[in-house]
């Protein structure tokens, strides 16, 4: 049953290593730990993306930094307290892992499916020149009753279907990972500058009811 779950969420990105390990839990005596990978885009900018890997894959207690390195896996996402609130945290959680002496098509750096439920109404706006975009957050079954949710971003013709979608329809997206600057506001005079995870959409598909 895990390896048919497994299909609908499938990730693989390769970047350089561009941080040291950070603990983050530890399941049954295996821990796992943060380490950041910046993917170049088509553009000259870079995606800065966390990777959530077991200390069985790699040695957590080495610096990798410049290495580049091809990671597989599953986007996932998790509720941190904050205080009364919930924060989404997402990051690729790696299953496997390879180092990579050159590497030179920037076309196959960041790739990603999901196969998902859309869980609340999607949101259509158009920006100040015009261009459609529609959120959808989307719920991905993993094994044991568990569920990632993941928010996705589309953008013209894409946005323009994906507003129509009803709560609970199952959708399939194919596109790549994405980080995004933004500022919280967390009080009058306070602010602070965040990192939003996205999945930008290339193609989508909706079955129909």
């Amino acid at each position: 049953m895990s390896e048919k779950m497994i299909e609908n969420n499938k990730v693989n990105v390769i970047g350089e290593i561009v941080s040291g390990f950070t603990f983050s839990h530890e399941v049954f005596g295996e821990g796992f730990y943060m380490v950041d990978v910046a993917v170049n885009r088509l553009s000259d900018q870079a995606d800065i993306i966390p990777l959530m890997v077991s200390e069985r894959l790699l040695d957590v207690h080495q610096d990798y930094s410049g290495n580049t390195i091809e990671a597989v896996g599953q986007f996932r996402s998790y509720n941190r307290h904050e205080g009364v609130k919930n924060r989404l945290m997402l990051s690729i959680f790696v299953r496997e892992v390879h180092f990579m002496e050159e590497f030179t098509d920037y076309t196959k750096t960041n790739q990603i499916f999901l196969d998902g439920y859309i869980c609340k109404p999607p949101i259509y706006r158009k920006t100040p020149l015009g261009r459609e975009i529609a959120d959808i957050l989307l719920a991905v079954n993993r094994p044991y009753g568990k569920s990632d949710y993941i928010p996705c971003i589309s953008w013209g013709r894409n946005a323009r279907y994906a507003s129509g979608f009803e709560v609970g329809a199952r959708v399939r997206v194919w596109g790549r990972v994405q980080s995004r600057e933004y500022t919280k506001k967390l009080s009058e005079t306070e602010c602070e500058k965040r990192i939003a995870y996205e999945v930008s959409i290339s193609k989508l598909e909706c079955d129909e009811e």
